[in-house]
């Protein structure tokens, strides 16, 4: 980026700097659908069978969105958190889109949905460690389906990494070593470019559900390793669309 200064006052520039920032909540949505919208010309040269299912992009409610993520999704919806943009950096957005919505998701819940040959149980349930997993490694995929624009942008996945690998330490550090509230938060804000109000609202949730935050990165380090072996097995056979419609 051509930014002149240290770690810490890079992350004070992203956290303060208006580009970065929707004026609107309609801005952040727009920019949002457009994101998932170029998503769309992408992803089936990487994933063979694609989901019937749409999904829909949502607001969150105005009584819960002071204490909830920055989006969520799943079957048919990518809810976007639009309460205090100044807390929604617009360099985290390709990555929290991709994680939510396709081929994230809204896309593997439709993909379960459909796999009619298998029992209800099997299409309903959540894994966690394979749901948040697979969206996880989505977010590595972005990269290769050219979605990040910009270097802040990659900068927003790359802070997202980090995001997940601080929060398998504080979830440890919460509940197994004894650490303080305050001490998570510092851990959370010192190591990511995660606004303020975003790192108060992630450790009260690693606080009120253990290991959840630990669940995500135990399934991406497994598609990833997998993803690795068949690669070294099939060399020049190894297909992309074929391996994703495996996982």
């Amino acid at each position: 980026t051509g930014f002149k200064g240290t770690f810490a006052e890079f992350l004070t520039f992203l956290r303060t700097d208006p580009q970065f920032y929707a004026k609107t909540p309609q801005q952040l949505l727009d920019r949002a659908a457009w994101i998932s919208k170029r998503v769309d010309g992408e992803v089936g040269k990487f994933i063979g069978t694609l989901p019937r299912g749409r999904f829909t992009i949502v607001e969150v409610p105005a009584d819960i969105a002071p204490f909830w993520t920055a989006g969520r999704g799943g079957l048919g919806t990518y809810w976007l958190n639009t309460y205090d943009l100044p807390s929604r950096p617009l360099y985290n957005l390709p990555a929290l889109t991709l994680h939510e919505s396709s081929p994230g998701h809204a896309l593997q819940a439709a993909l379960s949905q459909e796999q009619e040959a298998l029992p209800a149980f099997r299409r309903d349930s959540y894994i966690s460690a394979y749901g948040e997993g697979w969206a996880l490694y989505t977010e590595k995929l972005g990269k290769e389906m050219g979605i990040y624009e910009t270097p802040y942008e990659d900068f927003g996945r790359l802070t997202y990494e980090m995001w997940r690998a601080a929060r398998l330490v504080i979830d440890t550090g919460l509940h197994h070593k004894g650490w303080s509230r305050e001490q998570a938060l510092a851990y959370l804000r010192d190591r990511t470019a995660l606004s303020e109000h975003e790192v108060t609202t992630e450790v009260d949730r690693y606080i009120s559900w253990p290991g959840q935050a630990l669940s995500y990165k135990l399934g991406e380090i497994t598609i990833v390793k997998r993803r690795a072996e068949a690669e070294r097995e099939l060399g020049d056979r190894f297909d992309i669309k074929t391996f994703h419609d495996a996982i």
